[in-house]
Formats: structure tokens, sequence, C-alpha cells
């Protein structure tokens, strides 16, 4: 499919689709059953994070349990159990609805470390090690990797945490804890981004936040410098802006006719050619000129210049060699790379025109209406 374009076409809002889901875990102090010497774990969290493809509080989402406390120590640790159910106490623990904890792997372990995973029990994975006497405060972080979420929507469960000088939590518990969580209804944010081509023309086209603005275009008609002489070139410029998510990027062609007072014309300049005062030539070009005709004969480089990637606009063939310049209705000055490249970010195009003329040119105004087509291919 291809859009031929003249001037500005409205600027389109870039889309983006995001799945939003977040838990912030709460805590409070449980012990499942009585134990005269067990102390509370304190500081304690358990963070939902997100996992490969799916949201941490995904309900049923395969993610990622951070847990964050503070053991009291001054006692051997050689396990930690985290018991997954769907009330805080009570002599029996009920697994919520589709959690599983089967696939569980340890990550992010600090403060109390050299532990492995037994994950053989849904529902009760325990981390296990040589017991060792810990020492007394010790803050310690323990994630558990590609762990099932219940299915539930807003679902709240809770994870009860005790300690063992055991390596496999039996026998009495030393210092427990509980913390809880929720899963969440998902929040889908969807757009659609349509196919797109911003392009304008003008005598000046700015920037808004050194982004070009086609909103900034100003009016078409530009006056050449100075009047016409067989001893001196006139110059001119003109500005125009493009950009596209066409994958197969633009071209920019320029349509009109030559410089024209009545029946009266001065000669377009084809082939392209270099600045010959006293012969009739009119022509443009889009890169930045060394002539030290005037300022505006300059003109400047594409801006931003085209680096292959984001941006890809550039000078066609024959206007695109510094103080040779060309016309010839219908040819292409500018594209994308070439038009193969893709789509780019907005950049500016600086028209320089010239004027010579020889001794016996027809006194007259002499005037050209200039079109510029971009057309994209997607």
């Amino acid at each position: 499919m291809k859009k031929t374009i003249q001037k500005q076409q409205p600027i389109r809002i870039a889309s983006f689709f995001v799945a939003l889901g977040f838990i912030a875990a709460n805590a409070f102090m449980f012990f499942p059953f009585n134990q005269a010497s067990a102390a509370q774990i304190v500081d304690r969290s358990l963070t939902l994070e997100a996992g490969a493809s799916d949201g941490g509080s995904a309900p049923g989402g395969v993610v990622n349990h951070f847990f964050d406390f503070t053991l009291p120590g001054g006692s051997d640790v050689g396990s930690i159990l985290f018991e997954y159910c769907t009330t805080a106490g009570g002599a029996t623990c009920d697994v919520p609805v589709g959690l599983d904890t089967t696939g569980a792997s340890l990550s992010a372990e600090t403060g109390v470390t050299g532990f492995s995973i037994n994950n053989t029990t849904n529902g009760a994975p325990y981390l296990t090690r040589t017991a060792a006497t810990i020492a007394s405060n010790v803050p310690v972080t323990y994630r558990l990797n590609t762990i099932t979420n219940p299915t539930a929507v807003n679902e709240t469960f809770f994870v009860r945490i005790t300690t063992y000088a055991s390596t496999d939590t039996t026998g009495l518990f030393t210092d427990a804890g509980t913390v809880t969580a929720s899963t969440a209804e998902p929040i889908l944010v969807s757009g659609t981004m349509p196919e797109s081509l911003v392009f304008c023309t003008g005598e000046t086209v700015s920037t808004t936040l050194g982004v070009p603005d086609c909103s900034t275009a100003t009016a078409g008609l530009v006056e050449f410098d100075q009047l016409f002489s067989p001893t001196d070139t006139a110059s001119t410029q003109s500005q125009m802006a493009a950009s596209t998510n066409a994958g197969f990027g633009y071209v920019i062609t320029v349509n009109g006719d030559t410089l024209t007072s009545g029946a009266n014309e001065i000669d377009a300049a084809n082939p392209a050619t270099t600045i010959v005062r006293g012969t009739g030539q009119f022509g443009l070009n889009l890169v930045e000129n060394t002539v030290a005709t005037t300022t505006i004969a300059r003109g400047i480089a594409v801006a931003p210049l085209a680096d292959g990637v984001d941006y890809k606009g550039q000078a066609a063939t024959d206007y695109d060699t510094p103080d040779t310049f060309k016309f010839l209705d219908g040819d292409v000055v500018a594209n994308s790379f070439n038009g193969g490249a893709g789509g780019t970010d907005a950049q500016i195009f600086t028209v320089s025109y010239f004027v010579n003329v020889p001794g016996n040119q027809p006194a007259g105004t002499y005037t050209s209406t200039l079109t510029y087509i971009c057309t994209p291919t997607y």
C-alpha cells in the first residue's frame, strides 16, 4: 500500500501494550503451635515479582516470590520452611487452589546462606543446609523462582515461615512468622499504532523539545536574497520535515516548472551542475554548501543526521553534493536510505535554491510553484 501526501499529515500517537500487576506484601506474627523457646521473625515481607512472562501478582502466573525478613538468631538453623496456606493460623494448612511450588528454585540468597531447596511437597518448599549457629538479628533474603500463583483473582494467601535446627524441618521449630500476599486482577492497556506519515513543507520548520515539529512550519512563500544579475548568484531556501513507520521507507520528489515570467523562463539546471555566473541556471540541492555567495546559499545538512537506525533520511543522488545543484520535474530529491530501509524518526531537510542569469535575460518577476510529494511504501 502506498500513500502520497503533499502537506502535513496528523501526528499519530504511538501505542503500547502493558500488563500490570503489583503486590506489596504485609505480614504478621504466627506460631503454628506452642513452642516455649520460639522467637519472632521480624521485618517480614513477601513481594510477588514478575516472572519470564507474567506479572508478579497475576492469578496463575509463573512468577518469583521474594522473601525478606530478620532472623532472631543465637541458635542453630539447618532448614527454613515456607508453608503456603489459605489461612494465617490454625492446626491445619490448606494449600491455595492452583498454587504450585514443585518447580521452585532458589536465588538472591543473602544473610544466612549455603542453602539448597527441597520442593518435593507442593505448598511446603523448604531450604536446607548443614546446621550452624547464626548471629543475632540477621537480615536475610531468599527468592523462590518459578512458583505458580493461586489461580483465583484477588485471592489473599499466607506463607508461614519457620526455622529448624534439623536439615529437613523435622522436630521442634525454632523461630516463626507469617507473611501475606494476594493475587490481583491484571490491568490491560491497549492501543493501536496505524500506518503513519508526517510530512510538511514551509519556509522554515522548527523543533519542539528537540524534535522536528510540523506544527511550527511557516508559509511556503520564499524570496531570493537579491535581484537577479549576470554577475552574481541569487539564492534562497525552504525546509521540510518527514517521518514514517513504513516498512520500506519513503521517497520525496520535487514537482513543478522552472522559474518563469510570462513567456520568459530561466533554464533549469539539468544535468547537475556547479554555479556558472552569466548563464541561465535554476536548481537546488539538500546539503550544506561551501560557496560563499550568501549565508542562505550555504544551507545545512539534514538534521538530525542520518545514522541508519533512528534517522534514515538523506538527500538523493544529484542533490547530495555541495556546490552542485539540479532541477528536473519529478526528480527524487530525498529518501530514507534509497526508500528501502524501514521507518525513520522525524528529520528536517533544508533545500537551497540557486539562480544565475545571462546578461540578456528579459526583465520581469520570475516565479515557480514547487510541490514536494512524500510517498511511503508499506
